[in-house]
């Protein structure tokens, strides 16, 4: 034990840059821990295999033979690459070991045992989108590892505005949201940016979009089964049958007798179901809305408001994706992204 403790105090007093040296000389050879006593986080799938893709960048030369280097040279479009006389070599999707092995392969008909170093100049294949009340809207590249407060730093922090002489948000953080993979991440950025929950500020990963809905926004969202999805411009005194009017009507394949209404967060809407059927025949009044109400029209008949949140909910998401960035999310989002 003298022996560690002399060892540690030597490395830190001659070389700061050992302070990370493992004690795992002492204890279980997988443990991730330093003298810091932390854990080391654990990488993500996608940076555990990093593969190369069109735009990224790389520095190419043969080993011991400088005349053959070549910088930034980039994936094309098509995902290949051209060194020397290794033509259009298919490096997208590979790793940088990969491509260095399929280029030693391809250049082995012209040189003796070739040995290619390969080493990334810039990644610009692995984009993530930041869309919304954010000063600087756009697609950003995932050139290291960036968390969500990282990602909203680099586009500039949530847009602000005044009230009564302060400075606020503009950011409705209860319906603001990060979809991966066609799914949204159980994040809660209320928690992250209001509480400072540092447990919610996750990493980011090729291909996110974080979005974060206006908290000034005087809109209504009629989804579903009308004619032209999308967005009413808040009116005095809205309607359901209104909102629905100026978007177009009902398809003849929608589902009248239930129009669902949801207000409020995301995470835990109030919800209300509205027999349009019955306004339009004079037994019951119309709905009043609110700002940023969200009216789901279905196709199907269904029983529960469980039933049809989630898919209400799911379009809606769709919806922002769609119109601030004109791609839709591939595949659609598919899991429960309400809590019931």
């Amino acid at each position: 034990m003298r022996k560690k403790t002399a060892l540690i105090v030597l490395c830190l007093t001659l070389a700061p840059g050992c302070a990370l040296v493992s004690l795992a000389a002492d204890s279980d050879a997988s443990s991730p821990r330093s003298l810091s006593g932390v854990a080391q986080p654990k990488r993500a799938d996608w940076q555990q295999r990093l593969t190369l893709g069109p735009g990224d960048l790389l520095n190419l030369m043969l080993l011991d033979q400088p005349d053959t280097a070549r910088t930034d040279v980039p994936i094309g479009p098509d995902g290949r690459i051209t060194f020397l006389q290794a033509r259009q070599i298919m490096a997208a999707g590979l790793t940088i070991d990969e491509l260095r092995a399929k280029l030693d392969e391809a250049l082995g008909n012209y040189y003796q045992n070739p040995r290619t170093i390969v080493t990334p100049a810039a990644y610009n294949s692995k984009k993530y989108y930041v869309l919304g009340a954010v000063v600087n809207k756009g697609v950003y590249n995932l050139d290291r590892p960036l968390t969500v407060i990282e990602a909203v730093a680099r586009a500039g922090g949530l847009e602000t505005g005044l009230f009564e002489q302060r400075s606020v948000e503009l950011a409705d953080l209860s319906r603001s949201f990060i979809v991966r993979n066609g799914d949204r991440l159980p994040v809660d950025l209320e928690r992250l940016f209001q509480r400072g929950d540092l447990s919610q500020n996750v990493p980011l990963a090729p291909g996110d979009y974080i979005y974060f809905a206006s908290a000034t926004a005087n809109e209504i969202y009629v989804l579903g089964e009308v004619a032209r999805p999308g967005i009413v411009a808040y009116a005095p005194k809205p309607t359901v049958i209104s909102v629905i009017s100026a978007r177009g009507g009902f398809t003849r394949k929608s589902f009248r007798s239930k129009v669902l209404v949801v207000r409020g967060s995301l995470s835990t809407p109030e919800t209300f179901v509205v027999d349009t059927s019955d306004i339009l025949a004079g037994k019951s009044q119309d709905f009043k809305l609110q700002p940023r109400d969200i009216v789901y029209i279905s196709q199907n008949p269904w029983v529960k408001v469980g039933d049809i949140l989630d898919i209400a909910a799911r379009a809606f998401m769709q919806s922002f994706v769609v119109t601030a960035t004109t791609r839709k999310v591939e595949p659609l989002i598919n899991d429960s992204i309400i809590d019931r």
